[in-house]
């Protein structure tokens, strides 16, 4: 296989973890070269180069990249030929570019590759985890998002290449505005070790204060079930699941939670999941390695002042 990974590029900054993870997902599959895409990327590059496995770091460094806007990006992966497969982690951005891209080159892809079978076979899981499927593919170019949260991070100390490309010509579909994100001085939630995750137990925005206190106290990341993101306790950013992040940390703990299908999809993965829900029959103590039947209001301040 000839590889071309995508690196994920935050607002600027290099999202290390999750892109080590998806050259870790190739390790032994081919040569794999990195695609650094932004503006101002060249302190980018150098970290990308030291991932090991990975051959050259390949530099898109224009304007219309700054923001990763999708039609801008799918037309500079269409200019870069030599490829039999193009993925990205399964992040907001490769989730937006890689499908506009395989459009183009009129080919399938494959989303939330949890294994690599051989470099026609892919492993995803379907029906919010429940099921897998296994995706064989005749299409002479694969495309693929890497479910990062299954992966191991490729180690550093690598000593790439790392090669300009010439920009695309801009499709100027989209404009870019602003950006509204969620700033905060915890580890980001998908690569995080530790995760505390608040739900509608919690009953309120104030309410969810608790989450976060316990969380500062262990340096965790925090994150909410869909159903506390859309009663407007948590922000959108913090959202677990399927339809929100795929986390799989060393601890997860769930506060409030009553563990439907969707958010068990973005969690169960996690080493040791503790769950603490008033309701002895919640279905997130199915998954549970510990469960607490309690009322969090008393068990969450207790604990935090225990920790």
């Amino acid at each position: 296989m000839n590889i071309l990974i995508v690196a994920e590029v935050v607002g600027g900054a290099f999202a290390l973890d999750s892109t080590a993870k998806t050259v870790k997902a190739f390790e032994g599959q081919g040569t794999v070269d990195l695609l650094v895409a932004g503006k101002d990327v060249a302190d980018v590059s150098k970290q990308a180069a030291t991932i090991s496995g990975v051959r050259k770091v390949l530099v898109a460094d224009d304007e219309q990249y700054a923001h990763q806007l999708p039609e801008p990006m799918a037309s500079l992966l269409v200019s870069l030929s030599g490829y039999d497969t193009v993925a990205a982690p399964a992040t907001a951005q490769a989730r937006s570019a890689l499908p506009r891209f395989a459009a183009l080159m009129d080919v399938m892809v494959i989303p939330d590759v949890i294994e690599i079978i051989a470099p026609d076979s892919f492993r995803r899981p379907i029906y919010a985890g429940n099921a897998f499927q296994v995706v064989q593919t005749s299409d002479a170019l694969r495309v693929l998002t890497i479910r990062t949260a299954n992966f191991d991070a490729a180690e550093l100390g690598g000593t790439a290449e790392i090669a300009s490309v010439a920009p695309a010509t801009d499709p100027a579909l989209t404009v870019w505005v602003e950006d509204s994100v969620v700033k905060n001085d915890r580890p980001e939630l998908t690569s995080a070790k530790l995760v505390v995750s608040g739900g509608r137990g919690v009953g309120s925005k104030e309410g969810f204060k608790i989450i976060d206190a316990l969380a500062s106290k262990l340096g965790a990341a925090v994150g909410a079930s869909r159903a506390a993101v859309d009663s407007g306790y948590a922000p959108n950013d913090f959202q677990v699941g399927q339809t929100g992040k795929i986390v799989a940390p060393d601890l997860y703990v769930a506060c409030g939670i009553s563990g439907a299908i969707q958010h068990l999809a973005g969690m169960k993965d996690s080493k040791t999941i503790v769950a603490i829900n008033s309701d002895p029959d919640a279905p997130i103590f199915q998954v549970a390695d510990f469960g607490l039947v309690a009322d969090i209001f008393d068990a969450i301040p207790e604990m935090t002042e225990r920790v």
